[in-house]
């Protein structure tokens, strides 16, 4: 009979090292989050002085501008407005062209034998009238400010629209008036930019104002100069 093989021993060896499996590599602790960077608030440099209104600006002008019930940006500084007599000048243009619309529709209507020439200028006339009786509302929005660094020009109501030139930024200062402004002695005055979306147009304003507010903004803007 053959002998029975003795089974291989599990006990280790003297002088050998146990059997123990390797320990996992321990993962590297995360770093510490690091503080947020500190935002600085931007520094500005100081505002100018406002730039000082010639007396002409306010001679034969409205004296309290019309704000809207929910007042927009505060600004710090004094509206000037225009001349009361671009109402009566506004409102002639809009008689005469009251007196050519139903002129038109009649000499229309009279020759064509149709009726839709009426239809048509009465819807024109009707928005002429409108146009009409609110012109003196509007006149009353209309302002502008002159700041250190800007002028500001603001009109209108319920579509406010308010718009700041700087000076700077100007190029050119145009003064127009058709025979009726010069009738009533009123004037636009319109100031250009690099930027058309920029212009700005005052109108309403006295002859007088108006040669006044170029002068000044023609004086502010060689020491204003961007150089853009």
């Amino acid at each position: 009979m053959t002998e029975n093989p003795t089974p291989p021993s599990t006990e280790p060896s003297p002088g050998s090292e146990p059997l123990i499996p390797p320990r996992p590599p321990v993962p590297p602790a995360a770093p510490a989050p690091s503080a947020p960077p500190r935002v600085t608030e931007p520094e500005f440099p100081p505002a100018a002085e406002p730039v000082a209104a010639p007396p002409q600006l306010d001679d034969g002008t409205y004296t309290a501008i019309r704000e809207p019930r929910r007042r927009g940006l505060a600004l710090d500084g004094t509206w000037h407005q225009i001349s009361r007599k671009y109402v009566a000048s506004q409102i002639l243009q809009g008689v005469i062209g009251l007196v050519v619309t139903a002129v038109v529709m009649y000499v229309v209507a009279t020759t064509t034998g149709q009726w839709w020439p009426w239809l048509a200028g009465g819807v024109v006339l009707l928005g002429e009238l409108i146009s009409l009786v609110i012109v003196p509302r509007q006149a009353r929005a209309l302002g502008y400010m002159l700041r250190g660094d800007d002028i500001v020009f603001r009109r209108g109501i319920m579509w406010q629209r308010v718009v700041a030139v700087p000076y700077g930024r100007m190029q050119l200062i145009d003064i127009t008036h058709g025979p009726l402004d010069r009738l009533f002695g009123v004037a636009k005055l319109k100031m250009v930019t690099a930027a058309a979306s920029t212009g700005v147009e005052i109108p309403g304003l006295s002859q007088k104002a108006a040669d006044a507010l170029r002068d000044t903004l023609i004086e502010v803007a060689e020491t204003r100069r961007t150089g853009l």
